[in-house]
Order: C-alpha cells, then sequence, then structure tokens
C-alpha cells in the first residue's frame, strides 16, 4: 500500500532555501512533512531511499512508545562521521549541532506533537538567524534539523546506532556494533558506497551486491507473502488444474503468470490527435540499443513493454537518463515487465503496451524494425482515407530486411527498390521462412501506386496498422513461434480485410538470434509443445468464430 502526496504544495515552504547539496530543494522536503502529510496521521518513520534493512521495520516502529508528550518527539541516531564536529579540513564550519549532531537518513516523526508545537514556524525562524551567517545549507534537511535540536534539545530522542550504521567517508560506525548481526539498518549514505574503509566491508560489500540483485518476485512471495488473496488465488486455482505429468506443463504455466509490471517507468506528457497513431513493440535488455533509432526513425507516441530484471530496470534507468534522444522525447511510454519464468512472454508483452495505447491507431511493430523516415506521417493520412474508424481494415507496412549491420537507410521507395536490385536488401525472411509475407505480393508492390488488397494465406504474419480496439494477442504463445501468425489469423477470422500500403515499409536489422529460436532449433520437446498449442488455437478459433473458422483447422 501506498500514497503519492503532491511536491508541489510545500515548495514556497523550502524554496527561499540555498542547498549547496547534490539533492536540491527535494532534499529539504523532510521539514515540511508534518503540513504536507494527513492530519489524521499521527506517526511516521522517514527513510532515505539508501538504506537496507537486517530486522523487521515492526521492531523500529516500537520505540515510538518511548516517546513522550511535548519532548521527545523526533527520534534519530547520532551522525557518526566528524562533519558537525568541524575538524575535517582547516576553516571547515559546518551548521550549529548538538555534539556530534544527528544523522536523518532514520528518522522517528510525532507529526501531533510537532503540529502542536508550531514545528514549520520553528524551523523557519531557526533557518532564517542561521542563514545569515551559513549562506547555505551543506547537508539540505540534515543542516537544519540539527540547528533547531540544538536550540531545543527535549526534541531528540536518541537512537541506538544499530538502527542507522551509516556507510561514509570520516565515520565511527565500527564502534556501533560488535558483531554484524548487531546490525538493524545500514546507511549507504556516501556516494562511494562500498569503497569506504571499514573492517566488515566484505560483509557490506555482500549484502549491496545481494541487495541490488535481489528478485523483486521472491520479495512479494516470500517476504511479503503477496499472491495468498484476490487475483493471484484465482492464477494459483489456475495452475493446480493443470496436469503436472503433461510434458507442456511448463508452457501451460507461464501462460497465466502475472507478471510484476511498472506502468509508466519513465515520464510521459502526450494528448494524442484524432487521427493519431503509437507504434507498439517490446524488447529485452540486449535490444534496447534500438530504443534511439527508433525514436529517430519515428516522431510519434510509442508504447514500448520492456522484459527485464529488476538489476535491469536500473540499468536502462542509467541508459535512458544517459541519452538525450530518449530523454528528449515524453511521448514514449516504457513499461517495465519483470521477469518471471523460463520463456520469453512476447504476446504478455504486447498485450501490455497495447492496453496503455491512447490513441484511435496502432501500428504493430517488433523493436528490430525501423520504420521508414516519415512513416508517422505518411499512416495518419492513410488512416482516415482508408476509413479505419468504421471499417474492419489492417493496413500492411511491407517489411524488408538487411544482413548488413552498416547501413544508409533509404530515404524513399525508389532507393529502397534500387537496394534491392542490389542485393543489399531483401524481403523479410525471404531466406527461411518466406510463408510468413510473401502474400504481401512484393512483385504487385514494386510498381502499386495506390493500394490493394490481398487474401491471408496460412502462417501469413505482417505488420499491420489497425483501430487500437482489436483482439489482444494470444498469450498461450510465448518465446518464438506463431505469436504473429496466431494474431493475423484471428483478424481474418473477424473479417478484418489485409490493404497493403505502397509507399510505407520498414526495414529488419540485423543481430544475433535470441534465447528462445536457439532453444526451438535444439528442443524437440519445446517444438512439439508449440504444435500442440497451435492446434488448440485453431479448435477455440473454430469454436469462437464458428464455421467461418473452420479453414484455420487444416493449417500445420
Amino acid at each position: 500500500m501506498y500514497s503519492f502526496y503532491p511536491a508541489d504544495q510545500v515548495k514556497p515552504d523550502i524554496a527561499w532555501i540555498p542547498n549547496h547539496h547534490y539533492s536540491g530543494i527535494f532534499g529539504l522536503m523532510k521539514l515540511t512533512l508534518p503540513k504536507l502529510l494527513p492530519k489524521d496521521m499521527e506517526k511516521v518513520i522517514v527513510l532515505d531511499t539508501d538504506v537496507t534493512f537486517s530486522t523487521d521495520i515492526a521492531e523500529l516502529w516500537k520505540i515510538f512508545r518511548i516517546l513522550k508528550d511535548k519532548q521527545n518527539m523526533i527520534g534519530l541516531v547520532e551522525n557518526q562521521s566528524d562533519w558537525y564536529l568541524g575538524k575535517l579540513w582547516k576553516n571547515h564550519r559546518p551548521w550549529p549541532a548538538l555534539g556530534r549532531g544527528f544523522n536523518t537518513g532514520v528518522i522517528l516523526l510525532d507529526l501531533k506533537a510537532l503540529r502542536e508545537i508550531g514545528w514549520m514556524q520553528m524551523w523557519k525562524l531557526i533557518a532564517e538567524k542561521e542563514l545569515m551567517t551559513m549562506l547555505a545549507t551543506s547537508l539540505a534537511d540534515q543542516d537544519i534539523f540539527n540547528a533547531v535540536i540544538k536550540q531545543h534539545p527535549y526534541l531528540v530522542l536518541k537512537l541506538p546506532c544499530q538502527w542507522n550504521v551509516q556507510l561514509s567517508d570520516n565515520t565511527r560506525s565500527e564502534h556501533c556494533y560488535s558483531e554484524v548481526s548487531d546490525l538493524k539498518i545500514i546507511h549507504w549514505n556516501s556516494p562511494r558506497k562500498m569503497k569506504v574503509k571499514n573492517k566488515h566491508v566484505e560483509f557490506f560489500r555482500n549484502m549491496y551486491l545481494t541487495f541490488l540483485e535481489y528478485d523483486g518476485n521472491l520479495l512479494r512471495r516470500e517476504l511479503f507473502g503477496c499472491g495468498t488473496t484476490g487475483s493471484s488465488s484465482q492464477v494459483e486455482e489456475q495452475i493446480n488444474a493443470i496436469n503436472e505429468d503433461d510434458e507442456c506443463y511448463d508452457f501451460r504455466r507461464e501462460r497465466v503468470i502475472v507478471h510484476r509490471t511498472h506502468l509508466y517507468y519513465l515520464d510521459y506528457n502526450y494528448t494524442p490527435s484524432d487521427d493519431d497513431v503509437t507504434l507498439v513493440a517490446q524488447l529485452s535488455m540486449d535490444r534496447v540499443q534500438m530504443l534511439e533509432l527508433i525514436c529517430q526513425h519515428w516522431e510519434g507516441p510509442i508504447s514500448i513493454a520492456l522484459y527485464i530484471s529488476d538489476a535491469e530496470a536500473q540499468q536502462f534507468l542509467r541508459y535512458a537518463l544517459g541519452s538525450d534522444t530518449l530523454m528528449a522525447r515524453k511521448n514514449v511510454g516504457y513499461h517495465v515487465v519483470y521477469k518471471d519464468g523460463q520463456f520469453f512472454p512476447v504476446n504478455y508483452l504486447r498485450n501490455v503496451a497495447l492496453n496503455q495505447v491512447r490513441t484511435p491507431y496502432v501500428y504493430l511493430s517488433d523493436i528490430d524494425f525501423l520504420p521508414m523516415f516519415g512513416l508517422y506521417e505518411y499512416l495518419k493520412k492513410a488512416a482516415p482515407m482508408m476509413d479505419l474508424k468504421e471499417q474492419k481494415k489492417a493496413l500492411i507496412v511491407p517489411a524488408f530486411e538487411t544482413q548488413r549491420y552498416r547501413l544508409t537507410y533509404p530515404k524513399s521507395k525508389s532507393e529502397l527498390l534500387s537496394m534491392l536490385h542490389m542485393g543489399s536488401l531483401f524481403t523479410f525472411r525471404f531466406h527461411v521462412w518466406p510463408q510468413g509475407h510473401s502474400p504481401t505480393n512484393f512483385d504487385k508492390w514494386r510498381t502499386a501506386t495506390t493500394p490493394y488488397t490481398v487474401n491471408w494465406e496460412a502462417d501469413f504474419e505482417p505488420y499491420v496498422v489497425v483501430r487500437s480496439d482489436i483482439p489482444k494477442y494470444d498469450q498461450r504463445f510465448m518465446g518464438f513461434g506463431w505469436n504473429k501468425v496466431s494474431h493475423i489469423m484471428e483478424l481474418d477470422a473477424q473479417g478484418y480485410e489485409f490493404v497493403v500500403l505502397p509507399n510505407a515499409f520498414m526495414i529488419h536489422m540485423p543481430h544475433a538470434p535470441s534465447f528462445d529460436i536457439a532453444k526451438f532449433r535444439s528442443s524437440s520437446l519445446y517444438r512439439r509443445c508449440l504444435k500442440s498449442l497451435k492446434g488448440e488455437f485453431q479448435r477455440d478459433l473454430s469454436k469462437k468464430y464458428g464455421i467461418k473458422a473452420l479453414k484455420y483447422l487444416s493449417v500445420e
């Protein structure tokens, strides 16, 4: 359970304070908590984001019993560095503090008592006075908390230092404990993190790396007991209903997994137009480098599902924040789906991305394709012209491929045709899976100047532009094989007309084979189970759509 509180309403309370700490204005927000948090919230534990618990937080909550009305309203651990002693370097002049001062990485706040004594007015008056000589804070809120405690020592309850063992330069944290088993909270409060000197440095390094790599799926299941009520119990029922002796048990089980998902992992701010088109795709971490290229080729909105681990999510965040191209775009929705299971849930990911689309039309693509320059504007005109809003049509964007890692991307259809003639481009999967795209009729496309209709054929899997309210992808197909074929088959069953766009194209960029393709090629069990899933899907389709779907039963 979590709640968000808008910072804007308290920014004026702290914006006037110059802060030299890298946290900026947000490093002063703790000062405003008695005002910001709901009036019926009387007590709160405040934690920095760089702390690791080695015990149950309920133990820390029990300390509130010691806090007394009208005194000891703030619980803090003494600062373990020499900062507030003013002895670190020549002319070092810290803010005033009581003794060594206190660290605000872990705070117990009696909100009710602080409101009653006029906390907001109290700290502001003291901060104004100190800023006349100090000019700015160096440690953000910590300087002001310590200045207030210096004048009003009765406010603070000194907590045992095991509740905030501070790993930073010039600390005395080793005096806090005799054995590492005594530790309660480890505070990694230094940019140098694990490089600080400490006799237990290997213990802390291992703890840090273990937690960094900790799978959130284990956290939710084992540590917090999530997945025992509500929809999770339905998932358990579905799993229990699967025959464990079925050789395809693993495939069937993963179909019903509900993955942890973080929608809009990065900032998103976009208002679509009436004829807008969103590019929909999915990827794993080994394809993340394609994002910048796609953003250069497609200026419209994008909905992307990323299948990554907890540690990879942090890697992706660093990658994105370091990319001027990605940071310049606010119309890309990044939706993180955390890894769980042994197969790549490709259709699950596509559905996550599809569910977040806010435009009337979608361009269903893959992350390893680069759309032609100008395709976004072309499709925005083509969709209303082809009356997609009223008619069941799927506009096909013809797909090509190159086997060259360095490609001068064609600026027009004529340039692409020239490259086809020269052998630097091919129709997609021409050498290994021609049936997937041959119904597009590339021979006709070469000379076409107007859209033309093609018929569905077995194994057809074109990339299409359709209304965003289309059927979702069938999630029984994961990894390699039939994930797009089944979707196009259902569109055909619903009566969609397939129309090829004469002046649109996309090009597949080369990359190493995926892990799932390798499993498909090397595992006879994988291939047998895929065949079983195909048969089940075809039978389900015939039940759903009746006699017009009987033709799919003969498809191999």
